[in-house]
């Protein structure tokens, strides 16, 4: 298989549209979203519940075990195509890490921390040596702010918070081009909101990652100095550039509400 190439651009959305469900059950959940984001940037997507920001994100991190797909327009993520990757489908998956909104809760029981971290690693390539494994889990619980001796726990162990941190370094082991984390504060007690903050703003200045975050913090986004969207009925019904003024389409001047306007 040839390996599809880099391009400018770590997302290239087209009149994208997203459905959840099958047969007659299906809904739309994305309608018409068009976007850009460079490498080394980020964008937040905002909007309430059912808006269809989760499922814009899934989408894109192209996660088969979700019922969402690209039904519409098209989705250039990291220069491979989203809706039709075919073998390229592992390659986007390695340039691309995803933290799903139920991440941290659902991080599998029966691994250590550790193995829960490297597991996106090992599933490639099962004969890594386990020093080098153990020298990236180091790594990444000291990114995320987590003792080193938490390697050896098993979820349960730990708080929601610290959880949702083993979380994200599972999404930032293979070390992406593009982070797509949903919720990614979630659980996150406020005192440490922080390491999210830093591990987003680090990779991007250092190696140029790019980040998608869906959050209603709007504090958060400022932080990361990210463009905003916010979704409504699956459509983009407000925008904010980054450092720029928000603006609402007409009728929907709720929109900028989510924007802390």
């Amino acid at each position: 298989m040839r390996i599809p190439e880099m391009t400018d651009w770590a997302l290239r959305l087209d009149d994208l549209s997203v459905a959840r469900g099958r047969g007659s059950s299906a809904v739309r959940a994305v309608d018409g979203v068009t976007q850009d984001l460079a490498f080394g940037a980020a964008l937040c997507v905002s909007g309430a519940t059912g808006s269809g920001k989760s499922s814009l994100a899934v989408a894109l991190a192209g996660d088969r075990g979700s019922d969402a797909r690209i039904v519409g327009g098209e989705a250039l993520v990291c220069g491979i195509s989203a809706r039709r990757p075919g073998r390229a489908h592992s390659v986007m998956t390695y340039r691309v890490g995803y933290l799903a909104q139920n991440a941290g809760p659902t991080l599998n029981p029966d691994l250590t921390v550790g193995d829960a971290i490297v597991e996106p690693i090992v599933a490639r390539d099962s004969r890594i040596e386990r020093r080098k494994l153990e020298v990236r889990v180091s790594r990444l619980l000291d990114e995320v702010r987590l003792p080193l001796g938490a390697s050896e726990k098993f979820p349960h162990e730990l708080s929601a918070g610290m959880r949702q941190r083993v979380a994200l370094a599972r999404a930032l082991v293979l070390d992406p081009r593009l982070l797509i984390a949903d919720e990614p504060l979630a659980g996150i007690d406020v005192e440490v909101r922080h390491v999210v903050r830093d591990a987003i703003l680090r990779r991007r200045q250092e190696w140029g990652m790019a980040a998608l975050v869906v959050t209603n913090d709007a504090s958060f986004a400022e932080d990361i100095g990210a463009e905003r969207l916010v979704l409504d009925a699956g459509s983009v019904v407000g925008a904010q550039p980054a450092g720029g003024d928000a603006i609402a389409t007409p009728g929907h001047e709720a929109a900028l509400a989510f924007l802390g306007q």
